[in-house]
């Protein structure tokens, strides 16, 4: 997947779709994922946006060891977040978030580019709608 200025939103469109047709064997059978709520998504969002806005201040094109730091802690916290909810494991899994984390670096412009995807998987999940 390579996540570009002219890709993210077909990708997070893609995803969301994807989503909706994840199946898992239990005993056997085969059954669907639960797709994640809005709400889960949305946590994770908020983590990426509080980041942003910081970055946006900063004014730097380089992220400092602080913000870096700070974009490391969201990883471990999508880590955590799919450990404790299989159709969050399932999202980050397809969405390949945690692997756009690790390719943005320091960079301004990778991680805005990030925090827009992630908007755009928000805004095609609550499209979908489908929460319970």
């Amino acid at each position: 997947m390579k996540l570009t200025e002219e890709t993210y939103i077909n990708l997070a469109e893609k995803v969301i779709n994807e989503l909706s047709r994840s199946k898992k064997i239990v005993r056997g059978r085969e059954q669907p994922i639960k797709l994640i709520t809005t709400s889960k998504i949305r946590n994770l969002l908020a983590i990426m946006m509080d980041i942003k806005n910081d970055i946006l201040e900063s004014g730097t094109e380089t992220l400092t060891p602080e913000l870096a730091g700070r974009i490391q802690y969201l990883k471990v916290r999508m880590i955590y977040e799919a450990g404790r909810d299989e159709s969050v494991k399932e999202f980050l899994r397809i969405s390949q978030l945690i692997g756009c984390v690790d390719k943005s670096g320091t960079s301004r412009k990778n991680y805005l580019l990030i925090t827009r995807y992630m908007e755009a998987l928000v805004a095609f999940r609550k499209f979908r709608g489908d929460d319970e």
